[in-house]
């Protein structure tokens, strides 16, 4: 009886601790401090903790990632609520699962010194986007909230190129930049810009970035674990600033620079610290207002959109 127990002991020995299961997450663009509580959860071992070996993949187009969730050749991905809620209607399987940060980063920026002081200053003025849909919905949201209508301004395609077309005077204002970078590029490369927010201008309050999963493919105790080593890593975050820039920073020299540690400091406060927590309303009036925006032809419910898995458990 002894020397079975003595195998029985070698072998287990011989075992890893707990299986881990492989999953990947797809990031919207390339590792940069919005993605600070992944990047945390995975230095810190969070998701080996939590029994998940995640690879984490920067997208060659981030146009990408939503579509290869949907398409079954990634597990998770991280989106923007407003495109999770048109790639739906569109005909995507794809859900929010989890919220990574939680208030809008969009702002209508403009030079500090520049000709609009208010949003009522954009009357005659051009305005430059890179995409087209959602952030036009935005735009003429904070137009109508000013008593303006889109006949009031021009709308200028600048490409990519936002922070450039404003400062050079191309346009007089920029909707689509974030304002946890765009200023503080704007700074760096010598002028000063400023920030009129849209959840202050008539626009719902969403969620910037999210985690989608395909639902017919998610493990759900695999998205659970994988948000409770996202939670843990944004809680480290807040507990431990200096600690986690450092973490974070030294996966890559290049993040290390003062935009990056200026976007850092910026970022912090502005993750969800519950990432499986779903606001329900949040969902729905974002819906009600992508159709008054005329971009949707019907209201979905909530559920055709997010998932709560910590309700779910």
């Amino acid at each position: 009886m002894k020397h079975v127990t003595l195998a029985a002991a070698i072998a287990l020995l011989a075992q890893p601790a707990f299986a881990q299961d492989r999953v990947s997450l797809i990031l919207d663009w390339f590792v940069n401090p919005d993605h600070g509580p992944i990047i945390v959860a995975q230095e810190k071992g969070f998701f080996a903790e939590e029994g998940l070996e995640v690879e984490i993949v920067a997208p060659a187009d981030p146009a990408d990632p939503p579509k290869l969730v949907a398409a079954g050749q990634a597990d998770f991905a991280i989106s923007y609520q407003p495109q999770l809620h048109l790639q739906v209607h569109e005909g995507l399987p794809l859900r929010r699962i989890g919220t990574l940060v939680a208030t809008p980063l969009n702002c209508l920026m403009v030079r500090a010194d520049g000709p609009v002081q208010e949003v009522a200053d954009l009357k005659g003025k051009k305005v430059g986007y890179s995409v087209s849909g959602v952030e036009s919905a935005l735009i003429r949201a904070i137009l109508d909230d000013a008593g303006l209508g889109m006949d009031d301004i021009e709308m200028i395609n600048v490409n990519w190129s936002l922070s450039p077309a404003l400062i050079s005077g191309q346009v007089d204002a920029t909707i689509g930049g974030y304002r946890n970078f765009e200023l503080t590029q704007m700074r760096l490369e010598g002028a000063e810009g400023r920030c009129f927010y849209v959840e202050e201008q008539g626009v719902p309050t969403y969620d910037e970035l999210i985690i989608v999963a395909n639902p017919d493919k998610l493990d759900p105790e695999q998205g659970r674990a994988l948000l409770r080593a996202v939670e843990r890593g944004a809680q480290y975050m807040i507990n431990h600033p200096d600690e986690a820039w450092q973490l974070f920073s030294a996966t890559a020299p290049d993040l290390r620079d003062e935009l990056n540690t200026q976007a850092w400091k910026d970022t912090l406060p502005r993750f969800s610290q519950s990432p499986a927590a779903l606001d329900q309303g949040r969902y729905a009036r974002f819906e009600q207002f992508l159709f008054d925006a005329g971009l949707v032809d019907s209201i979905l419910p909530v559920s055709d959109l997010a998932m709560d898995l910590g309700a779910d458990k």
